[in-house]
């Protein structure tokens, strides 16, 4: 059992992030800062982040979700519509590194929180909006959610590309939201970083839609990156039918040949000789447009032996493969047992669950797990109180969030 309220160490420790962000793109990003030391105050109102309610947790408002993207984190629960609590915001901006958001833009000002109310308050405020769209398009200040971008940005279309299914369809992950959350992380560290060397604080803008379109385009714009095109869009080798993984005497395979080398010996198992001799794959151009019917033929070898027996025989030849896990065998999986990637706590509200480890490395600034995800408003007095309230102005303040 992993302990908790250990002292943070990470290269973050010593930030102040005011987290006024919700559902998962938002806290996606603060918890990997928080996982590196940052001092994630989370600002929540109502019944808290809607993350809070799906899943069977013993515990109302303490779901899976929600677990799994507010540990390290302190929840403040204020109703910034009231001016006591937005008041008491304000001081709470005043000391911070960083300002981090998803609220709706005209949301932000209506409440006197937008970049220049809150650059009034603190100069030096490094202040991130993560947002559905950007400004600058017609699309500004659109909602925007995970499905809804996996469809703008093109990504729906990738599966009828593979299966020929005209239907377009979402991947079954929230990979649009965690994207734009990784881009939100880096993009407010590199303005901690600008802040730290030149002392100035500035407006990041972190819009879902262009920053998951990026990462989809990276490969998939592919012979479309020409003027004019030169091809198809879509990486060939990424949209092939074929590409997936290979079936075994007794289970699945997953097999990556990719060096020249790695392709012929794979076809040495299966009795084909000078494979790269064929016009059709003699170079890696010619390979990769060609790809599906190597696919195919790497499907027919793999039919032959059991998973065990690819595993000793693609290890001795250097050949990339791991066997295909289902879900729920990633949580036994060996690697991850002796890394300890699945790390089991005991939340007071939940009882046991697990927790995913940080999956990077730091030799001298270790990220960790601090604490766990907290319940609606646990730090509350805490944090007022160090803002130098009263025990009557607190009380004032809490009285007035539940009018």
């Amino acid at each position: 059992m992993e302990n908790k309220n250990e002292s943070a160490k990470g290269p973050l420790s010593g930030v102040k992030i005011v987290d006024l962000s919700t559902i998962v793109f938002g806290p996606y990003g603060s918890q990997i800062m928080a996982d590196l030391g940052a001092d994630v105050i989370k600002v929540e109102s109502g019944h808290g982040d809607n993350m809070r309610l799906p899943g069977n947790s013993p515990k109302r408002g303490m779901g899976p979700l929600y677990l799994a993207l507010n540990r390290n984190k302190k929840s403040l629960k204020l109703e910034l519509k009231n001016p006591k609590a937005l008041a008491a915001m304000r001081k709470l901006l005043e000391d911070a590194d960083v300002f981090y958001t998803n609220v709706r833009k005209a949301g932000l000002e209506r409440l006197g929180l937008g970049y220049d109310a809150v650059k009034a308050i603190n100069p030096s405020i490094v202040y991130v909006h993560c947002t559905g769209f950007g400004e600058d398009g017609p699309y500004g200040g659109k909602l925007a959610y995970d499905d809804v971008v996996q469809a703008a940005s093109g990504f729906a279309d990738l599966l009828p590309r593979v299966d020929g299914n005209p239907a377009p369809r979402y991947v079954p992950s929230l990979i649009a939201d965690k994207t734009a959350g990784l881009h939100a992380a880096y993009a407010t560290m590199a303005g901690l970083f600008h802040k730290e060397r030149h002392g100035e604080g500035q407006f990041i803008e972190v819009p879902m839609f262009e920053t998951f379109t990026s990462f989809h385009m990276i490969e998939n714009l592919y012979d479309y990156s020409f003027v004019p095109p030169r091809g198809n869009i879509a990486y060939d080798r990424s949209i092939d039918p074929n590409r997936r993984p290979f079936k075994t005497l007794n289970g699945y395979i997953s097999i990556v040949p990719y060096a020249p080398d790695h392709w012929q010996r794979i076809m040495d198992f299966g009795g084909i000789d000078n494979i790269l001799d064929d016009p059709r794959f003699s170079t890696f151009e010619i390979r990769t447009k060609n790809i599906g019917i190597l696919y195919g033929m790497v499907e027919e070898i793999t039919k032959t032996k059991t998973s065990e027996e690819w595993f000793e025989l693609l290890e001795e030849i250097g050949l990339p493969c791991m066997r295909v896990n289902r879900m729920e065998e990633v949580l036994d999986d060996v690697h991850l047992q002796q890394t300890g990637f699945f790390q089991q706590r005991n939340h007071p509200d939940v009882g046991d669950y697990l927790s995913v480890k940080h999956p990077v490395k730091f030799s001298a600034t270790p990220a960790s797990v601090r604490n766990d995800a907290p319940s609606l408003g646990e730090h509350s007095v805490e944090i007022l109180s160090e803002l130098g309230y009263s025990e009557g102005d607190i009380a004032d303040i809490l009285r007035s969030d539940k009018q």
